[in-house]
């Protein structure tokens, strides 16, 4: 066996992990207890792996630690333990365990940052300290995190199961929406100590790549799948080398991962082919606009304004609509732009890119210090460190 890179590492865990704890809750009937077992395993594996090498059936090793930890940790509780001594080998989740699994974690009596940290514990199989250094968070709030949602689902008697019809398109959203929240982390931290954590995007696209391979008849669930890799496409050109941001215009085109695009076109057209639009959809094909354009000049943006009108419709809220006035700009000039971005100025008093299109809108306008205003506005509202860095970039320029 060959010593392990990291990335080789990360990916056997996100594959084995999950399906184990999928089949050890189905089997003790106690999340708590099958999530505690699995932690143990990856444990155990992230300590011997990158020495001895990842073994021939990783899924067998994780099994046997994890059978073996439970049977010294649950001898008190003589059901467990029997059937922890039961488990047959191999142990072959059911088709819909791990989407149960999903369910599970993203269920919405937990708290969001509670379904965040569960969901990659137990589903991707990360430890509490690689959760806590993705989020620059210690690692007693993420092990208090995820204690407490296990009491909650154990307490509340939340049950480790699919919805049922009538309830599952809210629970999808749910689920969706906490993947979303965990890409655009990854994607543009919020935080002061990190522009950007690929550690993060990466977990977000197999979370949605796993979701699509269990629903993949949904087509919102393909229409994250296909945003997420839209973005991921193109990050090689994102950021300079001091991770700085790159602008969307002078970003170098021929750095994109055109293949990666135009496979997640596909799978964008195949949702759209459902005729059943939503938000997911519409922001990556929005996204498309901008990925599949030779360069910034050939940008559809007629196109964009019309896929923005349509999300305003399914999915009305301010920031979509100062997306839109961006839009709005190269399509009817700055001045309409400006026209939208100013009847948002009390909605969106406190956050930064309402500023910081304010500032681009007013300097097209030949209003240098209005423009300068706005983006020292903008600056005191943002702490990640690649938007600081473009703002006072900019601000230095005026």
């Amino acid at each position: 066996m060959s010593r392990p890179t990291y990335a080789e590492l990360a990916r056997v865990v996100r594959d084995h992990a999950g399906r184990l704890a999928a089949s050890l809750v189905h089997l003790v009937g106690d999340f708590g207890a099958a999530e505690d077992l699995v932690a143990d395993a990856v444990e155990a594996a992230l300590t011997h792996w990158p020495v001895e090498g990842i073994p021939d059936r990783p899924d067998a090793w994780l099994y046997t630690v994890a059978r073996r930890r439970g049977l010294d940790q649950l001898r008190r509780d003589n059901r467990h333990r029997q059937k922890l001594a039961l488990l047959p080998w191999p142990v072959e989740p059911r088709p819909d365990d791990r989407l149960r699994l999903v369910f599970t974690c993203c269920h919405p009596a937990l708290p969001r940052s509670a379904q965040i940290a569960l969901t990659l514990r137990v589903v991707c199989g990360l430890t509490t300290a690689q959760i806590a250094r993705a989020f620059l968070v210690s690692e007693s709030t993420v092990g208090q995190r995820i204690t407490r949602a296990k009491r909650k689902i154990s307490d509340a008697g939340i049950p480790y199961r699919i919805p049922s019809a009538d309830e599952l398109g809210d629970r999808v959203a749910e689920v969706l929406a906490v993947i979303y929240l965990l890409f655009n982390e990854g994607y543009l931290s919020t935080g002061d100590q990190q522009a950007h954590a690929r550690d993060l995007a990466e977990e977000a696209e197999f979370l949605a790549t796993l979701l699509h391979t269990l629903m993949p008849t949904e087509p919102e669930v393909a229409g994250l799948l296909a945003l997420i890799r839209l973005h991921r496409a193109r990050a090689a050109a994102r950021f300079d080398d001091r991770d700085d941001i790159v602008p969307l215009p002078r970003q170098d085109r021929s750095r994109w991962d055109h293949d990666a695009i135009a496979a997640a076109g596909r799978l964008l057209a195949r949702a759209a082919a459902q005729k059943r639009p939503g938000p997911y959809q519409l922001q990556a094909a929005i996204v498309a606009c901008h990925a599949e354009a030779p360069r910034w000049e050939d940008t559809d943006w007629p196109q964009i304004l019309v896929l923005y009108d349509m999300l305003l419709h399914l999915a009305p809220s301010p920031v979509t609509r100062l997306h839109r006035a961006v839009a709005l700009r190269y399509v009817a000039g700055p001045a309409a732009a400006l026209a939208e971005v100013d009847a948002l100025r009390d909605d969106l008093a406190g956050y930064h890119l309402l500023h910081a299109t304010r500032a681009e809108l007013l300097r097209d306008l030949g209003d240098a210090t209005g423009a300068r205003a706005a983006d020292e506005r903008a600056l005191a509202l943002t702490a990640n460190p690649a938007e600081r860095s473009l703002l006072r970039q900019r601000l230095d320029w005026t």
